[in-house]
């Protein structure tokens, strides 16, 4: 039962050796094979040199340049040589503690996916983050039909050869971790939710609120028309046929005539955004 724990680190030179000495600590006691996988995605402090520093038995991957958070996981991805992936982060947010717990679910419940979700006690997200992670939370709820107790999780347990099958889909960004819950759930792959405590994070967060959360309603949006493009096509499709009715008794009650060309004109939209919803669909159940 050996698992691959991949850390993406960047510009966490403050806690990035004591993350590292602790995950080593519980892991030895856990009593299993198991790697760390740090992967440097060109850090501009001290980061390499901590990992180096700490003697510790750890396989180091540089980024000559800073790819993103998602590029990071994916290097790591490639590089692992256990089936169960772990990802984690640097900055101290996450319970070390519980990974031995989550790997051991993973195994004995043979979950695709074990996502460690932070509805525990201990919770640190910082206010500004609430409103934008619940309506990101509630669009990919809407969208994948599935109630998602945390969507963009990092810390979480995976199988290396499920993730191979999307991994051209992966984003180089925060929103990986989004896209590839919306991935598992739309397709139907096992995925089971643990609580975990969230710590306060040590240094400064690399998260743009807007810019990423912009970012993030985007990519549920895509990936849902990726995998299922019906959630999307056909309520735009019956909000047109709605809005084409209001024009048109809208028209007849305020100006007194019907507006039956902008009716049409509408209404045919509808008709047309229906047909590539279904074409698409059609198109998504035949690839492998």
């Amino acid at each position: 039962m050996g698992f691959s724990i991949i850390i993406p680190a960047y510009n966490e030179d403050g806690s990035i050796r004591s993350v590292l000495s602790s995950m080593i600590k519980e892991f030895d006691k856990f009593g299993h094979p198991y790697e760390i996988i740090v992967v440097n995605d060109c850090s501009t402090d001290r980061t390499r040199d901590e990992v180096v520093a700490s003697g510790l038995s750890i396989t180091l991957l540089d980024h000559l340049d800073n790819r993103g958070y998602g590029a990071a996981i994916k290097t790591g991805i490639k590089k692992a040589k256990y089936n169960l992936i772990v990802i984690s982060d640097a900055d101290g947010t996450y319970p070390v503690k519980m990974i031995p717990e989550l790997v051991d679910t993973a195994v004995q419940e043979n979950h695709d996916m074990i996502v460690g979700a932070r509805t525990g006690l201990n919770v640190n997200i910082p206010f500004i983050r609430k409103p934008a992670k619940w309506i990101i939370g509630w669009l990919a709820n809407y969208l994948s039909g599935v109630k998602i107790p945390d969507l963009n999780s990092g810390l979480r347990v995976m199988k290396k050869t499920i993730l191979e099958r999307y991994i051209k889909v992966l984003p180089n960004g925060f929103s990986l971790t989004s896209t590839i819950t919306i991935a598992m759930l739309t397709n139907g792959h096992s995925v089971k939710y643990m609580p975990i405590d969230y710590y306060k994070r040590h240094g400064k967060s690399k998260i743009k609120p807007i810019q990423d959360t912009l970012n993030f309603i985007q990519l549920i949006v895509r990936t849902t028309l990726y995998f299922n493009p019906l959630k999307v096509f056909v309520p735009l499709s019956f909000f047109l046929v709605l809005f084409a009715f209001l024009i048109l008794i809208g028209s007849k009650l305020l100006l007194d005539r019907a507006m039956d060309v902008s009716f049409g004109v509408v209404l045919m939209t509808a008709v047309m955004v229906m047909a590539i919803g279904m074409l698409a669909d059609l198109i998504n159940k035949r690839l492998p």
